[in-house]
């Protein structure tokens, strides 16, 4: 079994309850993936449903490392969906998706363990 090793950098700076809720983190599933080459780094693009209250947001991701775009269709993810839209190559990144770097820095996506439903914010 492999040991993975503890991260060195120390907790960021404290925060009030506030701040937190501030972020506001979503459920969605994966409708689509698909490689993104204009990227600058290999990217995959994603559109996600967030269900009725946010809808269909689209994302690049840079998980091709451990993810290929047959692997996330269907898969739940977690996204922050009140950032603002960052133009990325010719698209509009319009959530970030959230993800882990394992003991190589690859990412590994931040996902439910149990079926949520679209739009299920963070509590």
């Amino acid at each position: 079994m492999h040991k993975l090793s503890l991260p060195e950098e120390p907790a960021a700076t404290a925060i009030v309850y506030d701040d937190f809720a501030r972020v506001d983190i979503r459920a969605g599933t994966v409708l689509t993936a698909e490689p993104f080459p204009q990227a600058r780094k290999p990217s995959l693009r994603l559109t996600i449903d967030f269900g009725p209250g946010i809808g269909i947001r689209k994302s690049a991701a840079q998980i091709t490392e451990h993810y290929s775009p047959e692997d996330l269709v269907g898969k739940v993810v977690m996204a922050v969906v009140n950032f603002p839209p960052r133009q990325i190559g010719p698209m509009r990144s319009e959530v970030l998706v959230l993800g882990f770097p394992d003991d190589e820095g690859r990412i590994v996506l931040a996902s439910p363990d149990r079926r949520v439903p679209n739009g299920a914010r963070l509590a």
